[in-house]
């Protein structure tokens, strides 16, 4: 399959002009624009132009509301609620992290809860975002059902990520994650069977609880958490705090995430944002930098996003940039 090389400028460009010919108003079609972006600079290609075609089709058919503004409050002293509207989660965060930011300064630490979203694809977008503000950031999110409980075979909680950014003490951020409680992710699934390449025993179980390593059968199975019952644990936290504490939907009742008609996605997600200094002072960073330490002295070994550099522009599948150049142009 041949490739071509886009510029980072370009590939946002495109896709802003892609969701606002789609219906997208254009302050909300920059937010998404930035978030596709970031996956492709950091190869994070299942949450970048990966979507935009759904996100097209699903602006024209109203799944996702491309002219929801959403509204900020703050029900509690620490708790910042935005009310997504059934938009994009992009546009809701950009509006609640101004807000929550306030509250850190008022009380070291603040909820963000964002509620009836379209999918926010990579949720250490978000945390990062956190971080770069000099606050420590934890977010979660869920998604359709595909991971069955330990021992069971009928899913019922999403992948379920969870990521974490932690700020560095001159700014930036100094390191994070953003990881599935998921054996994997479900787009590598997807795409080991559009590639009709098989995948780790480990990943999914088939229709009848049994490890497989076929995709089609794991399409029709379901996934695992990572770690068996330990990432269960992570997963059914992550979905009581995007599902239960934001009022959006359970992973058992969201449709599936690029069905271009249907009901809005009506996912959540929820973020805990710290001032890192708020209790240990300057000591945070003093214990940051000895964790820093202790894992770098180690050749080959790092923490996980540290001295992270973006290039400026990446190489893309042919066809796939064929086809976002014409959702630019209205198709």
């Amino acid at each position: 399959m041949s490739k071509v090389n886009v510029s980072l400028d370009k590939i946002e460009t495109v896709s802003k002009n892609a969701l606002v010919k789609h219906g997208a108003q254009e302050w909300i079609a920059e937010s998404v624009a930035k978030a596709i972006r970031k996956a492709e600079a950091t190869g994070n290609l299942i949450c970048g132009l990966y979507y935009l075609e759904s996100y097209c089709k699903q602006l024209v058919t109203g799944r996702v509301k491309g002219d929801a503004v959403p509204t900020v409050s703050r029900p509690k002293t620490a708790t910042v609620k935005v009310d997504a509207k059934f938009g994009f989660a992009q546009a809701a965060f950009e509006k609640g992290l101004v807000e929550a930011i306030d509250v850190v300064k008022e009380t070291g630490t603040a909820s963000l809860a964002i509620c009836h979203a379209h999918t926010c694809t990579s949720l250490g977008y978000f945390t990062e975002q956190i971080a770069q503000a000099g606050l420590l950031g934890i977010g979660f999110t869920n998604a359709s059902a595909v991971v069955s409980p330990p021992g069971g075979k009928k899913a019922v909680i999403g992948t379920n990520p969870i990521a974490m950014s932690v700020p560095a003490k001159d700014g930036g951020v100094a390191f994070q994650f953003d990881q599935s409680t998921s054996a994997v992710a479900l787009g590598k699934i997807t795409m080991a069977a559009a590639a009709k390449q098989s995948i780790p025993l480990g990943w999914a179980v088939d229709a009848q609880g049994q490890p497989t390593t076929d995709p089609e059968a794991a399409l029709k199975g379901s996934l695992v958490s990572t770690g068996g019952y330990k990432g269960y644990g992570f997963g059914l936290m992550a979905e009581v705090l995007a599902a239960a504490i934001t009022g959006s939907v359970n992973s058992v009742d969201v449709k599936g995430l690029k069905v271009p008609e249907g009901e809005p996605h009506n996912l959540g997600q929820f973020y805990f944002l710290m001032d890192p200094m708020a209790v240990s002072g300057n000591a945070f960073w003093e214990r940051t930098s000895t964790l820093t330490e202790a894992v770098s002295e180690q050749e080959g070994a790092r923490l996980p996003g540290q001295n992270r550099q973006l290039p400026d522009e990446v190489s893309i599948d042919e066809s796939v940039w064929m086809l976002v150049q014409k959702l630019s142009l209205g198709s």
